[in-house]
């Protein structure tokens, strides 16, 4: 067994000028349905939910990458469960195991992963 971790932390406002310079060529590119619908039903705290989105794919990537070089965005999901914990569905599923802890305040989103193979 071997463990990997990654983390990330982004701008929330870099995320929001993305999504209003880009609009769906960005959201299309990095984020799958499931995941816009989650963020669009946050109305007013929507960017905050993106950007921890944009962190915790970072944070997979980089813990999985040196197993995983060419995955891509949407390979990497978040999900919530029913009491609102982020978990992460990986559709390339070399991974035994991959832990996420998210989150945000009014500037910054952070994420912090750990996977076991």
């Amino acid at each position: 067994m071997k463990i990997y971790c990654g983390t990330d932390i982004i701008e929330i406002a870099r995320i929001k000028k993305s999504i209003e310079e880009l609009g769906d060529r960005f959201l299309k590119k990095i984020y799958t349905e499931k995941e816009i619908q989650y963020c669009e039903s946050k109305k007013n705290q929507k960017y905050q939910h993106y950007a921890a989105r944009f962190a915790a794919k970072e944070a997979v990537f980089k813990a999985i990458s040196e197993k995983t070089p060419t995955i891509d965005w949407k390979s990497i999901e978040v999900e919530n469960d029913k009491t609102g914990k982020p978990h992460i569905i990986l559709h390339n599923k070399e991974f035994e195991s991959i832990e996420i802890s998210i989150s945000h305040c009014k500037e910054f989103a952070v994420a912090y992963a750990v996977a076991i193979l």
